[in-house]
């Protein structure tokens, strides 16, 4: 479901990047296949220097469809930046890719929170951000960064998951599967 990024994928990514319905909503736009490459080595390079986290989501079959990274890491804090291609909008991938990225990031990495800035006018990741069980609107809790993300004009909506939502969230899932377990035995 994730893997660590790789610029031989590259080609594959562009393609499903540059969708009139995905690429106003992706972070670090590309607009040529040389400067994708170009972000791409950039990205493993901020990594390896821990400014960020990236991952390629990939299907059932190990294909590339889309990217999730956390970006602006400060105080074991970050922004989530997600983007599925087009094909693949719909399917399911959303919500476990976001589940297996944050267990690494809560369990692996340590870090505490992670931010979704979701612009107000894009229901589909508002949408998929509401059907988190673990995500919060913290417009009003985290009002210092909600004014931080719109400082210009209020255009972002600001949602959380914390290490200790998501913790309590893995924890119900395990005892839900082990008491659906008893049962069946």
């Amino acid at each position: 479901m994730l893997k660590k990024r790789d610029v031989h994928e590259s080609h594959v990514l562009f393609d499903l990047m540059t969708h009139p319905e995905v690429f106003p909503f992706v972070r670090q736009k590309a607009h040529s296949y040389e400067e994708f490459v170009f972000v791409t080595k950039q990205t493993i390079e901020a990594e390896e220097r821990g400014e960020l986290i990236s991952r390629t989501i990939t299907d059932e079959w190990g294909n590339p469809i889309g990217t999730i990274n956390l970006y602006d890491i400060e105080d074991q804090c970050g922004f989530l930046g997600t983007w599925l291609g087009k094909p693949f909008h719909g399917k399911g991938y959303n919500a476990p890719a976001k589940e297996a990225f944050f267990h690494e990031l809560f369990f692996e990495l340590d870090m505490e929170a992670v931010f979704m800035r979701i612009r107000k006018t894009n229901t589909r990741s508002r949408k998929a951000a509401e059907k988190l069980p673990y995500a919060i609107l913290a417009n009003e809790t985290r009002s210092a960064v909600y004014s931080r993300i719109n400082e210009q004009e209020e255009v972002f909506d600001l949602f959380e998951v914390s290490k200790d939502l998501f913790t309590f969230y893995m924890l119900r899932q395990q005892s839900e599967a082990a008491e659906e377990q008893a049962l069946e035995a």
